[in-house]
């Protein structure tokens, strides 16, 4: 099996497999079949979307022999030169403005992008990290990126586009990335795995992709790191959960059902199991925020998931349905709410323990607040009550029934 990373051996050889970016690819596609390519783009947006891998593809639609074409032959010799694993072309120049940013490596490109390209249509300067180049080097390039020759193309890349200075932006095509979505991101990764015909179980995609936050290289970097330690079961929910750091669903469940039946004890025993299991409080924090956000939109919109507002399997879903429904809306946002406060409160705090018990009572004694989510969360459980256990003839909620006293009747004379 090859060394490279996944996310090299996987990397995108031509636009129609870019995944999550077709508000950026099928434009560059309709412009390459028009043959109005501009002479400098701006390729912009968060790290590890896309953005240098669709400058190479741009490159090798520009230089293949067939080209200017959306669709490269991958046979021409500028094709294989600039394939996955390919040596590289001599006249597609990649730089680093981290490291060649300055007024002089500016002036050096400047001197150098006059020849004509060596064995291609075009000499295509890719430039990573653009918002690196100082505004020196930028006002260097001015001249070039605003006349170029004919040979010439400049494809910039930044994550931080406003840092780039005006009048080169202004003389640029600025095509915006965005962070991929989960959905997308998830059938991509179940993908790959079936293609390194590696098992991984189905609950481990949805934390593979929150852990990769909308990036494809970082996804893949962590599903790489979850296949190399494959055992013979393949990627399971528990390898997956001990070693990104996650909570394990069932201390979730268990302590969200606590809450629900208000059961003091329960909640504790959970804080307890985190404690002693080594895991970080903040972290069953947040994750336990992140499944207070799920159930609050399931309890909003039930058919969610048909939507694709959450990402989770069958199983997981009747289960978080069936919680949503257990503690209304009230509840959850009332405790979404303190949760995210108490988030907010451990960073810094000497005992997170502590702060994590003081949570769970928060949560779990809405009588002890006077504030209106309180209230509303104590109307909403006696609403659920009275439809759940009510009894007619005017019982209280949740309490004994009282007969009335028997009337007094006068005995007949005698």
């Amino acid at each position: 099996m090859s060394s490279l990373a996944l996310y090299r051996r996987y990397r995108p050889e031509t636009f129609a497999e870019v995944i999550g970016q077709e508000h950026v690819t099928d434009p560059l596609q309709q412009a390459l079949r028009n043959n109005r390519v501009n002479h400098a783009y701006l390729f912009s947006g968060p790290r590890g979307c896309g953005k240098t891998t669709s400058a190479r593809i741009l490159a090798r639609c520009l230089n293949c022999e067939n080209g200017p074409t959306p669709e490269p032959c991958g046979e021409c010799r500028s094709c294989l030169d600039l394939a996955r694993n390919g040596p590289g072309s001599i006249d597609v120049i990649e730089i680093d403005a981290a490291s060649h940013g300055g007024v002089d490596d500016a002036r050096e490109l400047r001197e150098k992008a006059f020849f004509g390209p060596a064995a291609s249509r075009y000499k295509i300067y890719i430039v990573d990290e653009a918002h690196m180049v100082t505004p020196a080097g930028f006002n260097a390039l001015l001249k070039v990126v605003e006349e170029p020759p004919e040979h010439l193309k400049f494809i910039f890349a930044t994550t931080e586009p406003e840092k780039v200075i005006g009048t080169i932006r202004s003389r640029t095509h600025h095509y915006p990335f965005r962070l991929v979505p989960p959905g997308t991101l998830r059938d991509y990764l179940a993908q790959v795995c079936r293609q390194e015909n590696i098992p991984v179980e189905e609950t481990v995609l949805p934390l593979v992709v929150r852990a990769g936050a909308g990036s494809v290289r970082d996804s893949m970097s962590v599903m790489d790191q979850l296949l190399a330690g494959a055992g013979a079961d393949g990627v399971t929910y528990a390898m997956a959960t001990a070693l990104l750091g996650y909570t394990d669903g069932t201390l979730l469940d268990a302590v969200v059902d606590a809450f629900a039946e208000q059961d003091g004890a329960a909640a504790f025993e959970v804080v307890d199991r985190v404690i002693e299991g080594g895991h970080d409080p903040r972290r069953f924090v947040a994750d336990l925020l992140e499944r207070l956000r799920d159930l609050v939109i399931l309890a909003a919109v039930p058919d969610a998931a048909e939507r694709r507002l959450i990402d989770a399997p069958e199983d997981v879903l009747e289960r978080m349905a069936r919680q949503a429904r257990t503690l209304g809306p009230a509840q959850l946002s009332r405790a979404a709410d303190i949760v995210n406060a108490g988030l907010t409160e451990m960073r810094g705090a000497t005992s997170p323990r502590l702060q994590l018990e003081l949570i769970c009572a928060r949560v779990l004694l809405p009588a002890a607040y006077g504030d209106e989510s309180a209230l509303l969360s104590r109307l909403e459980r006696l609403e659920r009550g009275a439809a759940l256990g009510g009894t007619a003839g005017g019982a209280a909620v949740g309490g004994p029934v009282v007969q009335p006293p028997a009337a007094a009747h006068p005995q007949p004379a005698g």
